[in-house]
């Protein structure tokens, strides 16, 4: 039985000469070249491809956040334009229009313009009797503090001071108590 086992099952083919059984053969070095060659132009064409698509991708992203700031500008600017509207009834009113009408008219046309320009983000600083904060101050003079407690305090404001969504555009400028003297 054992011999008929051995007739039936398959012969293992014999190495090539010089090579170990489980083996493969060497491939010929023009072959190995040849294939190397290939797989380095096709990885240098995918590599042109990708820096292509990058570089298209990149000019895409640069020309839609251009777009976008455009966008955000004029809706800006549509909301602006109902004032720039009252500023031009102010503008041509009549010469004998009283002058506390033409005030009432620049109260309410500077009432409009502050709530849009909060609406889109930018919040006045106006530190009078808070601590000083040179962050968000620029202190111009200093003044002797009538209390020890005011020391280091904002005494006046000269001019306010804005964040626009939280980044400072431009510091407060303003008069400090400060008992290190006066300037």
């Amino acid at each position: 039985m054992q011999k008929e086992f051995e007739e039936d099952a398959p012969m293992e083919e014999a190495p090539p000469v010089g090579t170990a059984p489980g083996v493969l053969p060497a491939e010929p070095p023009e072959g190995a070249v040849g294939r190397l060659e290939d797989l380095l132009k096709d990885a240098q064409e995918r590599h042109l491809r990708l820096a292509a698509e990058f570089d298209n991708f990149r000019k895409r992203v640069a020309r839609e956040r251009i777009e976008l700031v455009d966008r955000a500008q004029a809706a800006l600017v549509m909301k602006l334009l109902d004032l720039l509207d009252d500023m031009d009834r102010i503008v041509a009113s009549d010469p004998a229009t009283p002058a506390a009408a033409l005030m009432e008219g620049m109260v309410l046309v500077d009432r409009k313009l502050r709530k849009e320009l909060e609406a889109a983000g930018l919040e006045r600083i106006d530190p009078a009797g808070q601590p000083f904060d040179p962050a968000f101050h620029e202190a111009v003079a200093a003044l002797a503090p009538p209390t020890p407690e005011s020391d280091h305090t904002v005494a006046t404001t000269f001019q306010v001071g804005y964040r626009f969504k939280g980044a400072l555009v431009r510091p407060a400028r303003v008069q400090v108590y400060s008992s290190g003297g006066q300037h």
